[in-house]
């Protein structure tokens, strides 16, 4: 019996180091994750198929090691992994005690993971091919997550439960973003069809024809402005991973961005306010600094009162930062809006901001562009008194040391 008992542990020791090389080649070929559940499927597998020990020796009276082999395999796995036996709950990684609770263990698991459609897949004695299916709202609310379950030889299930929430999010965006894009566009295109019809029955009176022309061209700017942005914002994401080389001067760019927006806001010239302190330049794009300038002071002036300051500061912020602060006296905004403001197409105002020119998409590059920098972007605002903008950006490192 000892020499049986030997070789059915020599045969497991095998098994399982067969299963360890070839999840090892499954993470080379297809990923982590892939390759973490396999390791854990076939571990399973080989430790149930591996021969039983005799139940009249004191050894089956022991904590059966199989068990604590295959908890400690599931507990490898950073999502939440349940080992299932006749719908119960054998195991369950620490991930799966989290999202599901720990009296999980020994529970049935229809009632552990309580969603319909997770039941019904569970009851189903078809494999379904490990086809996932979908289930939103386990967890909380909001959360959107993917089951995979696989019968493994002994007719024990693995459970797999993958998070998808931020997937979810990020297609939820591209079709915001899309619908929201598609509507700014329409919205001008529609006016300027509209006003060269009604030119067309009144190509005759010079006042109409003039006034319709002008509010044509200024549909089409918007047009305009807002392919820029969107082209702008695209090349912007192209190159957010590619941190900029170019040494940058941020005194002389704010006096030559102040000087540009004097001539395009006459009225409002005298308005912006420099203070600005000598800084080590900065390791940046020139091009998308001028951009953010002109959108954050743009903004200031845009909505801030007529005649009150548009104040623009820069000063040192330790050894390796600088700090861009841009503040105006305007009505403020709510602090429920504070969060959103950099999200695309998002408006506090929506008649207010088109009035003025904007496109919805000016502190969403702004975000883009500290991001790419490596920077800070923070805006507070008090209703009534005004709004700040403030931003951190790294300076360049020394001459000869090492670039991050």
């Amino acid at each position: 019996m000892p020499d049986m008992l030997g070789l059915s542990r020599s045969r497991t020791v095998f098994a399982l180091a067969a299963i360890l090389a070839t999840a090892i080649a499954t993470w080379l070929a297809a990923g982590i994750e892939a390759g973490g559940i396999a390791l854990v499927g076939a571990t399973v597998a080989a430790l149930i198929a591996a021969p039983p020990t005799e139940p009249e020796t004191a050894e089956a009276l022991q904590p059966d090691p199989a068990a604590d082999s295959i908890a400690d395999a599931i507990e490898a796995i950073f999502e939440p992994v349940l080992l299932v036996a006749d719908n119960r709950v054998l195991a369950a990684n620490q991930a799966a005690r989290t999202l599901l609770g720990a009296h999980i263990l020994d529970e049935d698991v229809r009632v552990a993971i309580r969603h319909p459609a997770a039941a019904e897949r569970l009851l189903s004695t078809e494999e379904a091919s490990g086809a996932p299916i979908q289930l939103v709202g386990l967890g909380a609310r909001d959360q959107h997550w993917e089951m995979r379950a696989r019968t493994l030889p002994g007719g024990h299930r693995i459970v797999h439960l993958g998070d998808r929430t931020g997937s979810h999010a990020a297609d939820r965006m591209r079709v915001d973003f899309v619908a929201n894009a598609s509507h700014e566009l329409r919205t001008p295109l529609a006016s300027i069809l509209g006003f060269i019809e009604t030119l067309e029955d009144a190509a005759d009176d010079p006042e109409t024809r003039t006034r319709f022309l002008g509010v044509m061209g200024n549909e089409a700017r918007r047009m305009q402005r807002l392919i820029d942005d969107l082209m702008s914002l695209s090349r912007i994401e192209a190159e957010k991973y590619r941190a900029p080389d170019d040494l940058v001067d941020l005194p002389e760019l704010i006096d030559e961005v102040q000087a540009e927006l004097a001539a395009l806001s006459p009225n409002r010239a005298g308005d912006i306010v420099i203070d600005a302190d000598p800084v080590a330049a900065i390791r940046g794009d020139r091009v998308q600094l001028s951009q953010l300038l002109h959108n954050v002071v743009g903004n200031a002036m845009k909505y801030g009162r007529a005649g009150t300051p548009v104040s623009v500061s820069l000063r040192a912020a330790g050894e390796s930062m600088v700090r861009l602060s841009v503040s105006d006296e305007s009505e403020g905004i709510a602090p429920e809006h504070l969060p959103r403001l950099t999200e695309r197409f998002y408006r506090v105002d929506s008649s207010r901001s088109r009035a003025a020119g904007g496109t919805g998409l000016g502190l969403a590059i702004v975000k883009h562009i500290v991001e790419r920098h490596r920077g800070r972007l923070d805006i507070a605002s008090t209703v009534g008194t005004g709004t700040t903008v403030t931003i951190l950006l790294p300076i360049a490192p020394p001459p000869g040391s090492l670039s991050s």
